[in-house]
């Protein structure tokens, strides 16, 4: 009957001499067998079952045992319960972070549940009515799951979020999705589950194995139990509510303590509430909240285990509002106060020795930047007026004005702040989406920052803040954009023009490419009559060690009349680079683009160039993210002879296959956005294109572009997680047309469409 419901049973048929056996080696039979009761026959075999199995389990060995089991699961889980598509049963602060500590409590005989714990003096009556309502909470959900999706489904997919947040009750905002509200109550519900389980798991250690301990005072309040920070007196936050951020700054300053006691835990949590206005307005309170951010060590742990427990999201109510708030843009992975944590790390990271090797020239900036904490600060606002409405970045900066001003810092440390913030995004725009080669942006971006400690604060914060979206957004192709820019805007605050650090980059680029072409044993002079036909713009927009690859296969065949395609290893390792070489042909990029798309490789970079004898000499970077581990031997081959073959045989333009598109942004699709306007010196033309990423997108732009007679003379091509935002300069008679142009956005907008 039970299969015919569709319910998967397990079953067994076992001795209790057997039971017994099974469950020594098996944790999870152990398990099982806790949960046992008398569904119907004998009544005193299962009175000799329930003697036998509670004389023989090994309580220590259970309770090892299970604590390894929630280790493991919750690395499975990336140690997060933020993750996009959450499993309610087993992410941490899931339902089985709720059963193991059941289990361990019944193994022990404190009962089966909360109210017994509390009986028990494990938790009181207020965290028993707490635990039980997240419990609700996440059965609710996981019934909901399985009604939805018509089996057993424990993941919060993409799928149904919607559909589940609109039974529930939630709905739209204008400002936010009901998907959105339902994961900020589920991700805030999963962090107490995951605060409490750590105070129980503590508590229930404790109890069950006591041993002495090692107590030494350390002030009046605090005390080290073994490694542990804990209480002198469990009443000292309700007398001095002030204590409560000293015990965080405690910890730092005692590296010889690995954490914080169950008891302090405890009473932190019970004391968020002290947090109150009068306690954020208390210059004391002001004062060591700065002083948590100006420690050499511990400031994001602090920080997190402040947020963890309650107690950030109290002082700064602010930061409170955006606790558990997903962010369904396509390329944050985290909820809006994991990011922003996740930014104040990357920029703690730059300060430490170890880790210097990775981003040396952040790390070199920041050993010589004054008051670092400016940094900490506004990483903290630069994304906290998410979800509110309006532009995040501007309410932000008058969250930071009033935060630096309670807080004492100067002017000029308020202003830098409220900068910082205001202009969180402006260094990856310029870099991403303009072209840097070109002095006159370089001029405007150095003109907004006016100060080399603005750049480079602006440097450090954009830096950590692209590296906090998500694994996948930042590469070395960024960091290289960004890092040129930094240089670049440097050189013009110092007082040397843009174009005097242009030439003299180019100079240098000449030379170093010299210096390889020497080494491949090129002739000396042989790539003269190649670096005649190519104009300072491409000396500018490519590296010397491109410029040497290019001439070591163009210098003997400056004039071929076949097309010359090679391609290689990126040198940064995001994929492949291919360069093609050919007289100019009408609706070049898009047969290139195409072909990429039909080979299902995606374009991470495009760099498009004629020379002055009518040659284009293109340059791309492409990756398979399908298969990432494919030979890519094989990979280069097919490109270079079928990308040749297409380009002499010039098939008819054909529109490009849409790609598969992700499940996130099949049910939190992106609308596109397609804007035409004239470039600052009146002779191109600048296309820019924000939509949701998928294989083939740019091979769609080209063909449209095509086949409405529209040249592209470079393309800037930035994928962030799965939303692309592309910046073409385009040239054509065509564009002069103002209802031309309106046609080609409503047809690029009606090509994106998803």
């Amino acid at each position: 009957m039970l299969w015919d419901a569709g319910l998967e049973v397990a079953h067994s048929v076992r001795t209790i001499e057997e039971c017994e056996n099974e469950m020594k080696g098996d944790v999870t039979i152990r398990t099982s067998l806790l949960e046992h009761r008398k569904l119907a026959g004998s009544r005193s075999l299962y009175d000799r079952f329930r003697r036998r199995f509670a004389a023989t389990i090994d309580l220590h060995g259970f309770y090892d045992a299970k604590l390894l089991e929630q280790q493991q699961r919750h690395l499975r889980h990336q140690d997060t319960a933020y993750n996009l598509e959450p499993n309610v049963k087993d992410s941490p602060g899931g339902l089985r972070d709720l059963q193991t500590i059941l289990w361990i409590a019944r193994a022990a005989g404190f009962g089966r549940t909360w109210r017994e714990l509390a009986a028990h003096e494990l938790m009181t009556t207020a965290e028993a009515r707490e635990i039980a309502r997240h419990e609700g909470l996440i059965d609710e959900l996981r019934i909901r799951l399985h009604y939805l999706s018509g089996r057993r489904e424990d993941r919060l997919v993409f799928d149904v979020q919607s559909a589940l947040a609109r039974e529930m009750g939630f709905s739209d905002t204008p400002h936010r999705r009901a998907s959105e509200q339902l994961m900020q109550r589920y991700y805030r519900a999963a962090k107490s589950i995951r605060q409490l389980n750590v105070i129980l798991l503590q508590n229930l250690h404790a109890r069950l194995f006591p041993a002495e301990v090692m107590v030494r005072p350390i002030n009046d309040d605090f005390q080290a139990i073994d490694e542990l920070l804990d209480l002198r007196d469990e009443s000292v936050f309700a007398k001095r509510p002030s204590a409560i951020l000293e015990a965080f700054l405690t910890l730092q300053q005692h590296p010889e303590l690995k954490g914080m006691s169950a008891a302090l835990l405890r009473a932190l949590w019970r004391s968020r509430d002290r947090v109150d206005a009068a306690f954020r307005r208390d210059p004391v309170n002001r004062a060591r909240f700065i002083e948590i951010l100006r420690q050499p060590r511990g400031v994001t742990h602090e920080l997190r285990r402040m947020n963890q427990y309650g107690i950030l999201g109290r002082y700064l109510p602010v930061f409170g509002r955006i606790v558990g708030q997903m962010q369904h843009d396509l390329f944050h992975v985290y909820t809006v106060d994991e990011h922003i944590l996740m930014v104040i790390r990357n920029l703690r990271r730059f300060t430490e020795p170890q880790h210097a090797h990775e981003y040396p020239l952040c790390s070199r900036l920041i050993a010589d930047f004054a008051r670092p904490e400016v940094l900490l600060i506004a990483a903290m606002f630069h994304d906290i007026a998410k979800g509110r409405g309006g532009d995040h970045s501007e309410l932000g900066g008058r969250d930071a004005r009033r935060f630096c001003r309670e807080h004492g810092l100067s002017r000029d440390d308020t202003d830098l702040v409220v900068w910082l913030v205001e202009q969180h995004l402006s260094m990856s725009l310029t870099a991403q989406k303009q072209d840097i080669s070109d002095p006159g942006v370089v001029a405007s971006f150095a003109a907004k920052v006016k100060t080399e400690r603005r750049l480079s604060a602006l440097y450090l914060l954009t830096v950590a803040d692209i590296r906090g979206t998500s694994p996948r957004v930042w590469n070395a192709w960024k960091a290289k954009l960004l890092e040129d820019l930094f240089h670049l805007s440097q050189a013009r605050l110092a007082g040397n023009t843009a174009d005097r650090r242009l030439h003299d980059s180019v100079d240098a680029r000449r030379n170093e490419a010299l210096r390889q072409l020497r080494l491949y044993a090129v002739p000396e002079g042989a790539e003269d009559r190649l670096w005649q036909r190519l104009d300072a713009v491409y000396f500018q927009r490519h590296t010397a060690d491109e410029i040497a690859w290019h001439a070591r296969h163009l210098y003997f065949r400056v004039d071929s009349q076949e097309p010359v395609v090679k391609a290689r290893l990126a040198r940064d390792g995001a994929g492949l680079q291919v360069m093609i070489y050919l007289p100019d042909q009408k609706e070049l990029f898009a047969r290139i683009c195409g072909f990429f798309g039909r080979a299902r490789l995606s374009i991470l970079e495009a760099k498009v160039h004629t020379s002055r004898h009518g040659y284009a000499l293109d340059s791309f970077v492409v990756h398979d993210p399908a298969n990432p581990n494919a030979s890519y031997r094989d990979v280069i081959s097919y490109i270079e002879f079928e990308l040749k073959r297409v380009l002499i045989e010039r098939p008819p333009l054909e529109l490009p296959p849409v790609g598969r598109i992700s499940r996130h942004l099949r049910h939190f699709p992106l609308s596109p956005e397609v804007q035409i306007f004239p470039d600052d010196k009146g002779t191109h033309y600048i296309l820019e294109v924000i939509a949701g990423d998928r294989p083939g997108l740019l091979a769609q732009i080209a063909y449209t572009l095509a086949k409405a007679n529209v040249n592209v003379a470079s393309a800037k091509i930035n994928t962030l997680g799965e939303r692309a935002e592309d910046v073409f300069l385009l040239d054509g008679a065509r564009l002069h047309d103002e209802s031309a142009v309106l046609r080609l956005e409503t047809a690029l907008h009606e090509q994106l469409r998803l």
